[in-house]
């Protein structure tokens, strides 16, 4: 019916395309085509106000034969598209013929045709139409469905078709001069800005028994619904829900649950997907979607009705998201938990009997749809009773085995292989919720003999096409990845019945076993699976052996023999007060010596990866946190596994690892290191290791201290030294956060600080080191150790001081003896680090000290040198002096002749025999060599042994005859003759 409330709504909108049109100066014309005219494509002028005011009047004899000629004219004008300038004007017409449909019907046929024309392109004479009209067109198009109030099919039928038309823009039939087509999206846009969606959504509860009309409105939903800014629209308008809630109406020719399904799926991608999810969480959309589904999957055979059956499960999927959907109330999880598991686990019941899905895409998606319904499903836990109704565990397990050779498979060999990682994969989400169904169906048996098989050489070649099979293709490592997921899914669960099925089925050794397989061979191309098999394993192993340390066992067993105590699970045997543990407590105490040292040297394998490859994304990193942890899980606290790491030097890698000065890694190794120095034999280790540049691991320590403090906001002055003695260990963020009274248990800031830095661990394994024998320390280096040693002091005082402020702050007053025990503790806080602060500040002078005298050492030795090397030049000087001038020569000959005999001894004893040991007439001042060995000279040359030399040399010939005679000289170690020179 053409209401009251829709003659109202035309009406503000005809009242603002008036103001809008009559701003204008000139009167908007139309053109009366001729048959000349219209072959020259040429508009002639007309008076539309003249039309819109014939329409108006009334109670007229012929007026309404008159009216209608007058609209027919005006649809023959316009039969090649509509002004953007004159749309306004041929709306207002469209508009008082819609009023009179409810008297008149004659009237739906003209306005019909006038609803045509809008399906036409829009016409612009300038560019700047599109802007100027802009408002007017919104409004004109807004204006369409608010016309769907009107009781005719007719009418809304072709309201629909017309918008459709808007998406499927066709050129104008005939070019008219002067005139261009308005861009092929401006009607599109202009419904955005109308509104026209919302008008849309509307008018479907107008159309409740009329299925033609109600297939048109959703075919242009269909189109609007492509738009963010419609879907924005609809949403407002409750079209999820308002949509959903009619998807089982009655409609042979199937259209309406297509179109319907779509629009949904066009509003989860484009709108808010939390509101989407909202309007469809309610019993009335989901008791809609379970009768679709449930008839899709009971009698759709068809490929469409399967590809539809899919989309409304992924609906579904998306809409079990919300914990707050009545997925269980309407009975949806039941009938889906009965659809995934009918084909495993035989059902009696009516909706699946006789059914058998094939192995067509559409059903073996289905099939991983369904498995990954499961996962979202069993997050609520209501739904896990079902599940065990259903027997999910079961029907997943039937997945976890070798492929049979020579059995009729329901799937192919590529599907079946997804399936069974897709099943694999829903068992790492629905087993450990499920812990009874998993140990009675064999669970940790059923995968550790699929991990034998992945691990074995039998031959197979694996498909590796889905998600789940990710660089499985020709090798089984994506089975052997999703069982160790599945794995370790189990073992966190810290279930201990689990873990200990698990080692007493021989995981732990499986499990190095595996890792030492991997090892052996390497494999480049699926390097990043294989770390991530090998994190896991790691993890696993963490798992099985955590909190379950000797030392600590055997820590209690002295204490027990100690107190004579008696504890739940230890007996005291032959009343000689001597305990022993249960048989399940020594089952936990051996796991770590069953990890033993294979355990530890794959340990050592991945410690020795190069750093470098930390960096590369691969998952090193991941790869070596697992590490850390099965050192802390695996290896600490049994002391044979100790010593083994420590004989591998495995404390080096460790403290190698730590100089890479990744923060990530820092706590997790320091905390290893604290407990490590338990072990008497650590120290040597830590003491004796070098970095880099000759750095040892106390050196390391404080350099991490120093670092951990700058980045805490830590006061320090530019050498290290505290600044202020009553807060030495004050955090900037402890500085900013105010004091409050507490709870007594709720840990304060001071204490929670102890926690959430490395300053704590770094005091305790310096503290095990011994403070006093640190080697490698620099005065920096002592200036922070003085404040680490005194930590725990620092600590303890900042704890009272603390207290003190609460009481304060409570305005509490102790009594005189606690207020004078409260300042003493104070007070005693802030005299040590007065002490600390006077002894950095002696180191540090201490230093400048040393550090003058260092410089003064270095200065006399560049004087000593400088000092050397003019001694070296004055005598190379003398030396070409004397070479050059023959009186120099001889000079210096006199001198060396005085010095000689004033060195000489001169009382002779009686009867010596003196020898004459210089050689007289020889000018040089150059020694020769200590002895000279003469084989034999000739007489006639030398004149005899007494001959006088002078005359000798007289006697050599002018180019030297003697010397060329004489035989080779050669020095010996055993001279024949030696003559004292």
């Amino acid at each position: 019916m053409w209401t009251e409330e829709a003659a109202a709504t035309a009406e503000a909108r005809e009242s603002g395309i008036r103001n809008k049109s009559s701003s204008s100066s000139q009167i908007p014309v139309v053109g009366v085509v001729t048959e000349d005219d219209e072959a020259q494509g040429v508009f002639k002028p007309m008076d539309l106000n003249r039309v819109i005011k014939l329409l108006e009047e009334t109670d007229k004899d012929g007026l309404e034969e008159k009216q209608l000629k007058f609209v027919k004219k005006l649809v023959q004008c316009f039969q090649n598209g509509l002004p953007l300038r004159d749309l306004a004007q041929i709306c207002k017409i469209l508009n008082l013929c819609a009023g009179k449909i409810k008297n008149q019907p004659r009237f739906v046929e003209s306005a019909c045709d006038i609803i045509k024309l809008c399906g036409l392109p829009f016409l612009k004479k300038k560019v700047s139409d599109e802007i100027t009209y802009a408002e007017d067109t919104a409004n004109s198009i807004a204006l369409l469905g608010d016309l769907m109030k009107i009781p005719s099919s007719e009418l809304r039928i072709q309201i629909c078709k017309c918008i459709v038309d808007f998406y499927h823009a066709e050129p104008p039939k005939k070019h008219i001069p002067g005139y261009q087509q308005a861009s092929s999206s401006y009607k599109i846009q202009m419904a955005e800005v109308g509104g026209l969606a919302k008008t849309m959504v509307q008018s479907i509860t107008l159309l409740e028994n009329q299925l033609v009309e109600k297939l048109w409105v959703l075919k242009v939903l269909q189109h609007l619904s492509t738009s963010e800014v419609n879907c924005a629209i609809m949403m407002k308008a409750q079209a999820a829900s308002g949509i959903c809630t009619h998807l089982n109406d009655p409609d042979p020719s199937g259209q309406l649950l297509f179109r319907s399904s779509e629009i949904l799926w066009n509003l989860l991608e484009k709108s808010s997907k939390e509101e989407v999810i909202q309007q469809l969480s309610n019993l009335e959309c989901l008791l809609a979607l379970k009768e679709v589904f449930t008839n899709l999957f009971m009698r759709g055979f068809s490929h469409y009705d399967r590809q539809l059956r899919n989309d409304i499960l992924v609906i579904t999927t998306i809409i079990a998201q919300n914990p707050e959907a009545p997925m269980i109330e309407c009975g949806f999880t039941k009938d889906l938990i009965l659809f995934a598991t009918f084909n495993e686990v035989k059902s009696q019941n009516l909706l699946v009997k006789g059914l058998k899905l094939s192995n067509s895409y559409e059903d073996f998606e289905l099939k991983k749809l369904l498995f990954n319904v499961i996962v979202i499903l069993c997050k609520d836990l209501p739904t896990v009773q079902l599940l065990i109704d259903g027997k999910v565990i079961l029907a997943l397990f039937t997945y976890v085995k070798k492929p049979e050779k020579q059995k009729i498979m329901d799937w192919s060999a590529a599907q079946h292989e997804e399936l069974q990682l897709h099943a694999i994969a829903t068992l790492s989400s629905v087993a450990p919720l499920l812990i009874e169904e998993y140990m009675s169906c064999q669970g940790n048996a059923r995968v550790l003999a699929f991990l034998e098989w992945c691990e074995s050489e039998d031959l197979f070649f694996s498909h590796g096409n889905s998600f789940h099979g990710t660089g499985g293709r020709g090798n089984k490592f994506a089975q052997m990845r999703y069982s160790l997921r599945l794995l370790r899914a189990m073992v966190y669960l810290e279930d201990e019945t689990v873990n200990t099925d698990l080692c007493e089925k021989g995981t732990i050794q499986q499990m190095i076993g595996i890792f030492k397989n991997i090892i052996s061979k390497p494999n480049e191309k699926e390097e990043a699976i294989v770390l991530e098999i090998q994190s896991d394993i790691l993890l696993i192993l963490s798992g099985l052996c955590e909190n379950h340390i000797q030392r600590k066992l055997q820590a209690l067993m002295q204490l027990l023999i100690v107190f004579h105590h008696p504890v739940p699970g230890l007996l005291w045997k032959n009343n000689h007060n001597l305990p022993y543990w249960e048989p399940e407590l020594n089952i936990k105490a051996m796991r770590k010596e069953i990890f033993g040292t294979e355990g530890v040297d794959i340990v050592l394998h991945v410690m020795k990866t190069d750093p470098r490859k930390l960096q590369s994304g691969l998952g090193y990193n991941v790869l070596l946190f697992s590490t850390l942890d099965s050192i802390w899980c695996c290896i600490l606290g049994c002391y044979p596994s100790e010593d083994y790491f420590l004989e591998k030097e495995g404390i080096f890698l460790l403290l190698d690892v730590l100089a890479l000065n990744q923060k990530k890694f820092c706590n997790l190794i320091l905390g290893i290191m604290v407990e490590f120095c338990d072990n008497p034999k650590t120290a040597a280790h830590v003491n004796a290791w070098q970095g880099t540049k000759d750095q040892t691991a106390a050196s390391l320590l404080i350099k991490l201290w120093r670092k951990e403090e700058k980045e805490l906001g830590v006061k320090r002055d530019k050498n290290g030294k505290i600044i202020d003695t009553k807060k030495p260990l004050f955090t900037s963020f402890q500085e900013e956060q105010k004091i409050i009274p507490l709870p007594a248990n709720c840990p304060s800031i001071a204490v929670m600080d102890v926690s959430e830095n490395i300053r704590a661990k770094i005091y305790a394994i310096l503290g095990k080191l011994d403070f006093e024998n640190l080697p490698g320390l620099s005065a920096e280096d002592f200036v922070t150790l003085c404040i680490i040693h005194r930590y725990l002091d620092f600590k303890i005082g900042e704890i009272w001081n603390e207290m003190y402020e609460e009481i304060k702050l409570e305005k509490l007053r102790p009594v005189t003896t606690d207020k004078k025990a409260l300042e003493a503790i104070t007070t005693a806080s802030e005299n040590v680090g007065k002490m600390v602060a006077s002894l950095q500040s002696e180191i540090i002078e201490s230093q400048a000290r040393q550090d003058v005298q260092n410089e003064q050492k270095v200065y006399a030795k560049i004087q000593a040198t400088h000092k050397q090397r003019e001694l070296a030049n004055k005598s190379w000087e003398n030396f070409l002096a004397r070479t050059s001038n023959a009186k120099t020569l001889k000079k210096a000959k006199r001198l060396q002749e005085k010095a000689i005999e004033a060195s000489r001894y001169h009382k002779r004893p009686q009867n010596a025999v003196f020898h004459q040991t210089d050689i007289k007439g020889l000018n040089t001042t150059v020694p020769a060599g200590g002895v000279v060995t003469v084989e034999s000279t000739p007489a006639r040359l030398v004149g005899g042994p007494l001959a006088d030399t002078d005359i000798a040399l007289k006697k050599l010939p002018i180019r030297g005859g003697a010397l060329q005679r004489v035989k080779a000289v050669e020095i010996v170690d055993a001279p024949k003759k030696s003559i004292p020179m």
